[in-house]
């Protein structure tokens, strides 16, 4: 098929991209730099003088960065041993990992809320066993964000690293072992590097979802602010719509940096790849 023609299919994507995302994000940016008709900085400049406002910004990295690491450390072996299995095996975990998408987020983070309240199934339990004196404070703190964010997105990264580990080929592994390596030691040193095209998309996808997710913080997070439900309060009960587009755009450039940063650390884990 002719480049042309090529170029012809892809014009009406394109063009809708343009008109109804790129456009949108470009004035929205844009408009950060003007105050009452005048070129000014004052919005990032008041932004990154208020403690508040870091405090927020620093609490939903911390939520991002726990969140995505939590995802690798329990992603990591489960789709390592899916990837091992025969094709309807694979198919019926990768089913059972995928499920939790199919179910509303604001229906997962209420029943996180039951789980996770004061009196709620985790405390009860807890009490009951007598492992606890008295409630534990979970619910409306960060680690409760962290909680609903991890089961929000870890079928992201469990799909992502089995699409790489299942194009291994085991042989990689008894040669390894035929050598003189331990199972662990092979593990680490073939399995791991080969997967990280794989652990590096899933990561990007569990991060920037994290960071940008809305629904999980504002329900387990309650008056816990993090970007997405600041933003929001802004432009919607605020109506301050000015602080919300420099909301938006900082929450932009650090998705940029994300990606960028994690690019350039495949190509340093992966330089073949």
């Amino acid at each position: 098929m002719k480049k042309s023609v090529l170029a012809f299919l892809l014009l009406p994507g394109i063009l809708f991209l343009a008109a109804f995302m790129v456009v949108p994000i470009l004035l929205t940016i844009g408009s950060t730099f003007f105050e009452e008709g005048q070129l000014s900085l004052a919005g990032y400049t008041h932004f990154f003088k208020d403690p508040y406002f870091l405090k927020i910004v620093w609490t939903t990295l911390q939520v991002s960065v726990v969140t995505t690491f939590i995802c690798i450390l329990i992603g990591f072996p489960v789709a390592y041993f899916i990837s091992r299995q025969s094709a309807r095996q694979k198919a019926v975990l990768l089913a059972l990992a995928i499920f939790p998408l199919l179910t509303s987020s604001v229906v997962r983070s209420f029943s996180w809320m039951i789980i996770l309240g004061k009196q709620g199934l985790l405390n009860n339990t807890l009490l009951a066993i007598g492992v606890i004196k008295e409630p534990l404070n979970i619910l409306y703190t960060p680690s409760a964000m962290m909680i609903g964010l991890v089961h929000l997105f870890l079928p992201l990264i469990i799909i992502t690293l089995v699409g790489v580990m299942e194009n291994i080929d085991r042989d990689l592994i008894k040669a390894a072992e035929s050598l003189g390596a331990s199972r662990l030691s092979a593990f680490c040193k073939i399995i791991v590097p080969l997967s990280v095209p794989g652990l590096i998309i899933g990561s990007i996808l569990v991060f920037v979802g994290s960071l940008t997710a809305y629904t999980t913080p504002a329900l387990l997070g309650g008056k816990q602010r993090v970007i997405s439900t600041f933003l929001y309060q802004n432009a919607i009960t605020l109506n301050d719509w000015h602080l919300a587009s420099v909301i938006a755009t900082i929450m932009i450039v650090i998705t940029f940096l994300v990606i960028g940063l994690m690019n350039k650390l495949a190509v340093k884990l992966n330089p073949k790849g």
